[in-house]
């Protein structure tokens, strides 16, 4: 195990395996910046299944236990099975999980449970049909991601995760009929606060609704009473029904940051190493191996840049009167969130 200048240790990998997504949410890829003419990555600029399983393969060795396949849309990256196949049964390696948009799951669901595939995030942010199309940017109906629930659902993929981004003035006022429509389902919704990830999405302060808000909300109306983590780290904080009918979670990074027990790293889909959701820059694990690198020349690469880490955006963000001189950030969709 190696851990950063404030003590934290690497325990969870998220790889994004494209760049490429066919929804265009406003809070990540907004279509007018994203559109037909947009150049993304070309096929050789992006690692390889067999450049991404050495990678994985290194960081468990450092007690990397979670893995997540991101993208962009995953389900984009062709035969992702392939890919799930080559990660699954690493030792130490205890989570192997994907998030996706779900469009594309109803084909897929069997093929990467048969692969290895442990669980899946599902993210929708809000059941009114109508804002979900004008927030996923391309006029898509909820039906397709219910869909895609119900896919995952029926070969095993579970627990799913919900995860909805909650914007002030767009679909807040959705929140508790989101609650409702999984409660006793089994599946676990996650709010997430909506952040200033990358440099295009127009984030401003007032647009945030805090988790406490969020809280209140569903707790006036299905009273919900606070639970344990489930292991350190955990980005969600968890509250369950009283009643026994599920639970729900939030993520708070905006109004209560927890960069203080952060433990993710992040692995671009050229094979950049960031070591924040917010960071400016990333290091080339790609151009390393492709050069030549041994897997211990790789280890020491990794050891240096995670003993190196200083990383505590979030916390920053809350210290900052103004937000006009923050550096340029990587955008969600080349990391995967």
């Amino acid at each position: 195990m190696i851990t950063d200048t404030m003590g934290r240790p690497l325990k969870d990998l998220r790889i994004s395996v494209t760049d490429r997504c066919n929804f265009r949410c406003t809070y990540c890829m907004p279509a007018e910046i994203f559109g037909e003419s947009y150049k993304f990555l070309p096929k050789n600029e992006i690692l390889s299944f067999e450049e991404i399983a050495r990678l994985s393969r290194i960081f468990v060795e450092f007690g990397v236990n979670k893995l997540r396949i991101t993208g962009g849309e995953p389900l984009l990256r062709t035969d992702l099975h392939k890919l799930i196949a080559m990660l699954t049964g690493m030792p130490g390696l205890e989570d192997l999980t994907l998030t996706t948009n779900a469009y594309l799951l109803p084909q897929q669901a069997q093929q990467l449970k048969d692969a290895g595939l442990q669980r899946v995030t599902i993210s929708l942010d809000t059941l009114d049909d109508e804002v979900f199309k004008e927030m996923n940017g391309r006029g898509i109906s909820i039906d397709r991601v219910l869909q895609g629930i119900d896919a995952a659902a029926a070969v095993g993929l579970d627990p799913i995760k919900i995860n909805a981004v909650v914007q002030k003035g767009v679909n807040d006022h959705t929140v508790v009929d989101l609650a409702r429509y999984f409660k006793n389902s089994g599946h676990i919704v996650r709010f997430i606060e909506y952040m200033d990830v990358g440099n295009r999405n127009g984030w401003k302060w007032d647009q945030v609704v805090p988790a406490a808000e969020i809280v209140q909300r569903i707790d006036a109306e299905m009273p919900l009473e606070p639970v344990d983590s489930n292991y350190p780290g955990e980005v969600a904080n968890r509250y369950r029904y009283r009643d026994g009918q599920g639970e729900i979670g939030v993520i708070s990074s905006v109004s209560q940051p927890f960069c203080a027990n952060c433990t993710r790293s992040r692995l671009s889909t050229d094979g950049k190493l960031y070591t924040c959701l917010f960071a400016s820059t990333g290091v080339s694990l790609r151009d390393e191996m492709r050069a030549g690198a041994s897997d211990d020349d790789l280890r020491n690469l990794i050891t240096r840049i995670w003993t190196r880490r200083t990383d505590r955006y979030s916390e920053e963000r809350t210290e900052l009167a103004s937000l006009q001189n923050v550096p340029a950030k990587v955008e969600m969709y080349q990391i995967g969130g």
